[in-house]
């Protein structure tokens, strides 16, 4: 048998599974359209009242966890301190969407934690429980191929009906379930002004989510992996203030 031949299975495996990916990925994506508007319930442990001080009611919400060994103010940190492009898989998803939507690459020379190039892009600390949460939102148009982040003061954001805009608020929080070990957690909420923004953000929610959701599975992966670290080696947590990220 020649190489020519051998191979033409492998071909045929690789284009069924490319297939299946692709149906699945339409399949996923129906779904989210089809339940957008009718967001999942929080459970007891997923209730944030610090979220809710801001988006109590939402069209589209993305909550994940992971246990850590480690306890809750250590985790914080680790989530904190997050170089979210050390990922491969992270920035291979940010590259797609520059190139799904034009969109133009961020040359800028930024911060590498998490919170502090949040900050720079423009997302505000809305709120914060001290080693335990930090709320950030900003109102923007992320269907756009190079949205800006609009920060708002706090006392203005759940007030802000301008519209064309998507308002969204997101979260680092550590939950503590013993003194050394914590449920890192992230939550995304999202609503929006009118309903050209709507139709507009449904559309982008729909297309994307995957990919955001792989983000938030990966960074918390990220976070695990550095709380344990952190832990294991005695580091001493500091509060983002102290780090000089607020």
């Amino acid at each position: 048998m020649n190489a020519t031949n051998s191979s033409r299975p492998a071909l045929r495996w690789l284009a069924a599974d490319a297939g299946l990916a692709t149906a699945l990925y339409a399949i996923h994506t129906g779904f989210i359209w089809l339940r957008y508007g009718h967001p999942a319930s929080p459970t007891s442990d997923e209730t944030d009242r610090l979220l809710d001080q801001f988006i109590p009611a939402y069209e589209a919400v993305e909550r994940h966890h992971v246990r850590v060994a480690a306890p809750a103010e250590i985790t914080l940190a680790a989530a904190c301190d997050m170089d979210l492009w050390q990922s491969a898989g992270i920035r291979g998803i940010f590259k797609g969407r520059e190139l799904i939507v034009g969109s133009r690459p961020d040359n800028v020379c930024r911060p590498r934690t998490l919170l502090a190039q949040a900050r720079e892009l423009g997302w505000a600390v809305l709120a914060e429980i001290p080693d335990r949460e930090i709320v950030l939102g900003a109102v923007t148009r992320p269907w756009v191929a190079n949205p800006v982040f609009r920060p708002l003061p706090a006392h203005e954001f759940a007030s802000f009906h301008e519209p064309g805009y998507a308002k969204i608020v997101w979260t680092l929080r550590a939950d503590p379930i013993t003194a050394t070990e914590s449920v890192a957690r992230t939550e995304t909420r999202v609503t929006t002004t009118d309903q050209a923004a709507r139709a507009a953000f449904r559309r982008y929610w729909s297309f994307f989510s995957p990919g955001i959701v792989l983000i938030r599975w990966i960074s918390l992966g990220l976070v695990k992996t550095e709380a344990e670290r952190r832990m294991r080696s005695g580091e001493e947590p500091q509060s983002a203030e102290l780090q000089g990220t607020l």
